[in-house]
């Protein structure tokens, strides 16, 4: 859709919510005015699309005038004019952004209450109903983590950048290795001179390590073996004494077998992923992964025999081949396993997935809605809350991803990470590193994405862990 400013420069506010309302390469125009008058700023919005034409206006006191305020009004007005053109409401209503939850997570640390931050949802982003209660219960998760946390706390992350092979969706740098394992040791030895520098750095700033979450990639691609002196490394490195959760991200289950999970609890680690993402065979053959639902039921119980209580399983929502009966299947599946979370996903396409370079069929915007609510209705009625929850770009019906957990076991990590608590202590390839400053200010430092590049950059690597522990003091 052509974007044409007029009066002010802030593009990429207006842009993004024009993508996120109709979608990449959509056809039409939306012109965005802004009016600076002695009492008023005055936002126009006029879209355009398949012969008809929709007009938005917001103002604001210009006395009142933030960037804040300046860019919400602008995003008002394209609202009010793109929802007279779209087939339905938009779930969540004038926000782009992929944190929502940070609005209210905000509100009620600052004293708001659910009413309160229920009516900001409404009348400023024009969020609807069961949007705004997902985002309250989560904030209220959020909150009870927050009051987990001091100021000296940090959570680390290691990642694992390899996969047997890549799945259909999935457009995360990682190595896809097969047979070939012939990177991973060297890689390993790099990963283990980055954790010794860590370890040093955490010890001399006295900072206290809250969570650990080992991710990829798919991080059982390491061998039994390769796991237990990863395992190993970290706890003779760094002082986990103070440590709350320690995740291993389990992902495919034709990575798992019942000695690595026995390996890996036994290493202390206490919650486990094993992500079916469908659990419907011909559903997983469209998506690229070459495991069985019978090989997902064989390893989730591998997992409870290895003395994992704490079980996450992921499943998306509009996966090439699925339709409405199936993604039930899938949920109601896992759901009578009992895990203590489910994260249900929405299908984000994005570049350098092999379902978007290949235009494959997918299931439309309604089908998934349903697909949503499904999830939404029997994970409450099951007495799952929602404790987590983010967006992507270009998801299917613009939804979301949730994280459902029971018996109050949420991944403090996932909270944490996504909601920007703390500062984010992240080793390997492709780790992001976000430290937390005063004022609210989040900087972020990137690990190089790809293993060889990882190796090949160690030094500089090693360098920025050191600046940014500079930061942190």
């Amino acid at each position: 859709m052509k974007l044409t400013l007029v009066g002010h420069d802030d593009l990429y506010a207006v842009e993004q919510l024009l993508i996120t309302l109709f979608g990449v390469g959509a056809e039409g125009t939306a012109v965005s005015k802004l009016h600076r008058g002695n009492i008023w700023l005055t936002a126009v919005a006029i879209v355009e699309r398949n012969g008809q034409k929709a007009k938005g206006i917001r103002r604001l006191r210009a006395s009142a005038e933030t960037v804040q305020l300046r860019r919400q009004i602008l995003q008002q007005s394209l609202y009010l004019a793109a929802v007279q053109l779209l087939p339905q409401v938009p779930a969540w209503g004038a926000l782009a952004g992929v944190r929502p939850t940070k609005i209210t997570t905000k509100h009620l640390l600052a004293g708001g209450t659910e009413k309160t931050a229920d009516r900001l949802l409404k009348e400023v982003y024009f969020v609807t109903q069961p949007r705004r209660e997902l985002a309250i219960h989560c904030s209220k998760s959020t909150v009870e983590a927050y009051r987990l946390l001091e100021d000296r706390d940090v959570s680390l992350y290691v990642g694992i950048p390899f996969c047997p092979t890549r799945c259909a969706y999935c457009s995360f740098v990682s190595r896809s290795i097969g047979k070939r394992t012939e990177l991973l040791e060297p890689y390993l030895q790099a990963l283990y001179q980055e954790l010794e520098v860590t370890g040093k750095l955490l010890a001399q700033s006295g900072k206290r390590v809250r969570t650990v979450y080992i991710g990829g990639g798919t991080p059982t691609t390491l061998s039994a073996v390769q796991m237990a002196n990863l395992l190993d490394r970290i706890y003779d490195t760094v002082d986990l004494s103070g440590c709350l959760e320690f995740t291993v991200e389990g992902g495919r289950p034709d990575t798992l077998d019942a000695e690595k999970l026995s390996v890996i609890r036994a290493h202390g680690a206490d919650r486990m992923s094993i992500n079916p993402q469908s659990m419907v065979d011909t559903v997983l053959r469209a998506s690229g992964r070459p495991h069985t639902q019978e090989d997902i039921l064989r390893s989730y119980q591998q997992a409870v025999d290895a003395g994992f209580q704490a079980i996450n399983m992921d499943l998306i929502a509009g996966l090439p081949a699925d339709d409405y009966a199936g993604f039930c299947h899938s949920l109601d599946t896992v759901a009578a396993l009992n895990p203590a979370n489910i994260t249900v996903h929405t299908l984000a396409l994005k570049k350098g997935a092999d379902l978007f370079e290949k235009q494959v069929a997918l299931p439309d915007g309604a089908e998934v809605a349903r697909m949503v609510d499904y999830a939404n209705r029997t994970l409450q009625a099951l007495g799952y809350k929602p404790y987590y929850l983010y967006r992507q770009k270009y998801m299917s019906g613009s939804f979301e991803n949730v994280g459902w957990s029971r018996d109050n076991l949420d991944c403090l990590y996932n909270i944490y990470m996504m909601e920007e608590l703390h500062t984010i202590v992240s080793l390997g390839g492709g780790g992001m590193n976000k430290v937390n400053l005063p004022g609210g200010r989040v900087e972020r430092f990137h690990n190089p994405k790809f293993p060889e590049q990882y190796i090949e950059q160690l030094d500089s690597v090693l360098r920025q862990k050191e600046e940014l522990f500079r930061l942190l003091g």
